[in-house]
């Protein structure tokens, strides 16, 4: 496969350098903070700029927390410059964090699916600097799964949270500069916003048909294909089966103690799926659900990512599963957690209607892909 040269934003900080120049600035980022060299951003802006302080979101700014662990502010060893974390006892910049600042920058690399916090870390700082008056320069990175395909239900802001909390699709299809000039404009947070765009990246190009290295975005999404299959297998997260976290194929690898491998991959084969199969998989995760237990189930093999569509397959994998009589739903400070997740409670219904529900998600998808191109900063190859 040849890959094609694409730069991400911090590698185009010239475009940006008025805005940068003279001001002390704040950095939002986490270890894919890094320029094509892999120089991390913060290096980059301390040797051009004047970086004051650093801010980390879920997992920190090292990236050595795992997913839900509160993260603590501190002094960043290797800068020395102080690091107030957004995801820990608030999740907010404020008037004392932000005191030292002329502007803001954003660099972390999303995967494209509305579960990400980091898109809230983000939504969060907008709103935050519109309210503080100070200017927010998201550096523009690519979107791994492509920014063609939309897929998934839209989200019902009644089931608003941190993993989910504005009406856009599962897989939403843009970049996460194009994702705050959406949100930006359509909730109107009034956010002195500058997007720093990549160069090269077409909306039909994979993670993997770029030049660019990959960097795992999150502890738990080691590769291309876990991102891949997160669309859909995150809805696991759910359910009181594990999603594959403490394994080396975390949301590829699904299973329980309980569940029949053979069984569930043969009824998930007799689904024909268009581009993916379902092999018995046993594994024993190290942390996590059922941590040191055997779990049997299936590994989800994408063969065509063009046709696959992740979020069928975890609607699918929970119509089969959710029949075993040691299935149950997870709850998270009271509320069930697939509810935030899918961003509806339709899920859990009894006699839950997949096929329904697929194709009212189509028609919602292909509202927000028409809704959303006014915000698109980049080429698209196909036809609308």
């Amino acid at each position: 496969m040849q890959r094609i040269a694409v730069r991400n934003g911090i590698d185009n900080l010239l475009s940006a350098d008025k805005l940068l120049r003279g001001k002390r600035l704040g950095l939002a980022t986490n270890p894919t903070g890094v320029g094509r060299e892999l120089n991390s951003t913060a290096d980059i802006l301390r040797e051009r700029y004047r970086l004051v302080a650093l801010y980390g979101p879920e997992h920190g700014i090292r990236g050595d927390a795992q997913a839900g662990d509160k993260v603590g502010s501190t002094v960043d060893e290797r800068t020395g410059l102080p690091m107030h974390s957004l995801y820990g006892a608030s999740r907010h910049l404020t008037h004392e964090t932000a005191a030292s600042l002329d502007a803001m920058v954003f660099d972390m690399q999303d995967i494209g699916v509305r579960y990400f916090t980091y898109l809230y870390t983000l939504t969060n700082l907008m709103g935050d600097c519109a309210a503080l008056g100070l200017p927010l320069i998201v550096l523009d990175r690519v979107n791994p799964l492509g920014g063609e395909q939309v897929q998934g239900n839209v989200l019902d802001e009644r089931f608003a949270s941190f993993v989910g909390k504005y009406a856009v699709p599962a897989r939403y299809g843009l970049t996460i500069g194009e994702f705050a000039r959406y949100i930006n404009a359509e909730k109107g947070l009034g956010c002195d916003l500058t997007v720093v765009p990549c160069e090269g990246w077409r909306r039909g190009m994979y993670f993997d048909e770029t030049d660019l290295p990959w960097v795992m975005p999150s502890p738990n999404m080691p590769t291309l294909e876990s991102a891949l299959c997160y669309p859909g297998t995150c809805l696991i997260e759910g359910t009181n089966l594990s999603e594959g976290r403490g394994t080396t194929k975390p949301f590829e690898l699904i299973g329980a103690p309980w569940l029949n491998a053979d069984d569930l991959a043969g009824r998930l084969a007799g689904e024909a799926l268009p581009g993916v199969r379902f092999r018995p998989a046993h594994f024993r995760p190290t942390f996590s659900k059922h941590a040191g237990e055997l779990c049997h189930g299936v590994q989800v093999h994408i063969v065509d990512r063009r046709v696959f569509d992740p979020f069928q397959a975890g609607i699918t994998l929970l119509k089969i599963v959710r029949e075993a009589k040691e299935f149950d739903w997870v709850q998270t400070d009271g509320r069930y957690f697939v509810d935030l997740l899918a961003g509806t409670d339709t899920l859990r219904e009894k006699g839950f209607d997949g096929g329904a529900c697929l194709r009212q998600n189509a028609v919602e998808a292909g509202e927000f892909r028409v809704k959303s191109r006014k915000y698109f900063l980049y080429p698209t190859a196909s036809k609308e």
